[in-house]
């Protein structure tokens, strides 16, 4: 019989962790004066207490080893529990949002989706938009951790590939994992600290510097403003754009260089071809722009670079409304948002190394329909790929397909017009931010959306961010009979 003690000592420690933060914006509101702390005090009570209570409860099921089940179900369950917590401050604060509205703001924090439902962000108290921040900080270390940790070892959507890569073939020069994480964090935690400072130095305010760095390194997208990140037109999108593009390459590479292997980002194939990618898209953009609109070749180039690299990376700032660009550009972005970035990055949707893992495996298919004689193996960074890996990746992309056609159905069954279903589906599995149109496009936000829209939704950035397979396979029979 599965022993779910373990998996909620882990929950439940992390809901206390959670619970504990809550105390940066009840600082934030005492310093503000605005009367607004009380709401943070009770509701990090409530979290912590609650936290304690399973962790405690639960802490005489703890083993050194955890089973492949136990894996699974922390996994998911974490990123579905956190939430529900993370929402108390929403609920009970300035927003007063009700659970359905709380729970979706919540999701798309921690999942660093970006999508939201709350409008007259000018206006609300410091805590609110701090805690927003954090949570998307949370998430995206989180998923780092959960990337180059658990989904290699879960086999997921073929990222069994860095497996031998993050840990094995590093073994001269790094420690074991949870040395490993523990410099990721490090690492993580110097590049917020020199995005705030670099937004200082561009004249942002310290708590709209602070803010938007963690929900820049998040590749979150959440603003203090509902104009997002139009707000600060100039130089910021050129650190935002710097920073997010930091953060969307993997950390592991971070880790290696920190250990002196100086070469180790560079010589990453997915590194070049995203940074390959992100030059593409930026010069055709910028070029469309300045052919059809009556735009500088400056203001055309930052806001091409700037809007490219936060869809891509999944960040989902809006500095301009680009629905105003032509059905050609909208067009575009709505498939570049399903690229995204690095494996073992903040960043979503796909990534880039399994379209070089598929690219390259329809290259050779096609040598073989030329040679059937030939031997033509598959590789990637150099090395063999096992058909294992190929199996996982393409499999991911079926139940990508899958996933995004039966999402959004479902959004049109609840009387969701077309533009919106579908980019709505694929902005929250892909975990982009802002959809297309009038409604969930760049320039408006969730807040108009019926409840069951919002929980389709909700489900679908907790499946996309955590590589759609690792979420489906606990509700197989074969999964709890094993």
């Amino acid at each position: 019989m599965l022993d779910l003690r373990p998996v909620g000592y882990v929950i439940g420690l992390l809901v206390a962790i959670l619970g504990a933060t809550m105390s940066l914006p009840l600082l934030a509101d005492l310093v503000e004066g605005n009367g607004h702390w009380p709401v943070f005090l009770e509701s990090g009570t409530i979290t912590v207490l609650i936290g304690s209570l399973v962790a405690l409860s639960c802490a005489n099921g703890v083993r050194d080893r955890l089973t492949l089940q136990q894996t699974f179900l922390i996994a998911t369950i974490v990123w579905a529990a956190l939430p529900l917590f993370g929402a108390l401050p929403l609920m009970l604060g300035a927003t007063e949002l009700s659970l359905t509205d709380a729970f979706f703001e919540a999701m798309s924090g921690l999942t660093t989706t970006g999508s939201t439902v709350i409008s007259g962000l000018d206006d609300l108290p410091s805590g609110i938009l701090l805690w927003r921040g954090i949570l998307q900080w949370l998430g995206g270390i989180g998923i780092i951790v959960v990337a180059m940790v658990f989904l290699p070892e879960l086999r997921v959507g073929g990222m069994q590939i860095f497996r031998t890569e993050a840990f094995d073939t590093m073994g001269k020069i790094l420690p074991r994992a949870a040395q490993i994480s523990a410099q990721i964090s490090t690492i993580y935690i110097g590049l917020t600290i020199a995005c705030t400072l670099t937004y200082l130095g561009l004249g942002m305010k310290p708590f709209d510097a602070i803010v938007h760095a963690l929900t820049t390194v998040s590749t979150g997208g959440f603003a203090n403003y509902d104009a997002s990140f139009g707000t600060f037109s100039g130089a910021p999108e050129y650190a935002a754009s710097v920073f997010m593009i930091l953060a969307a390459l993997p950390f592991v590479r971070y880790v290696q260089m920190v250990n002196g292997n100086t070469g180790a980002l560079f010589r990453d194939t997915q590194v070049r071809a995203f940074l390959l990618t992100i030059l593409v898209l930026v010069v055709l953009t910028a070029f469309v722009l300045t052919r059809i609109f009556p735009h500088h070749w400056e203001q055309a180039f930052r806001e091409a670079l700037f809007n490219i690299v936060s869809i891509l990376t999944g960040t989902g700032y809006a500095s301009v409304d680009y629905m105003g660009w032509g059905s050609f550009l909208i067009a575009l972005f709505f498939f570049i948002g399903l690229i995204g970035g690095c494996a073992g990055s903040t960043a979503c949707s796909v990534k880039i190394f399994r379209y070089q893992l598929l690219f390259s495996s329809i290259r050779v298919q096609m040598k073989r329909i030329r040679n059937p004689h030939g031997v033509f193996p598959v590789n990637y960074q150099g090395r063999p790929v096992t058909p294992d890996v190929l199996s996982s990746v393409m499999a991911f992309f079926l139940f990508f397909v899958v996933s995004l056609g039966v999402f959004s159905v479902a959004l049109a069954l609840t009387g969701l017009d077309f533009i919106t279903s579908v980019s709505g589906a694929a902005t929250a599995l892909a975990n982009i931010g802002p959809g297309l149109g009038d409604q969930i496009g760049p320039a408006g936000n969730f807040a108009g959306l019926n409840p069951m829209a919002k929980w389709l939704l909700s489900a679908a950035m907790l499946i996309g961010r955590l590589e759609v397979l690792s979420v489906y396979a606990i509700f197989t029979a074969r999964f709890w009979r094993a």
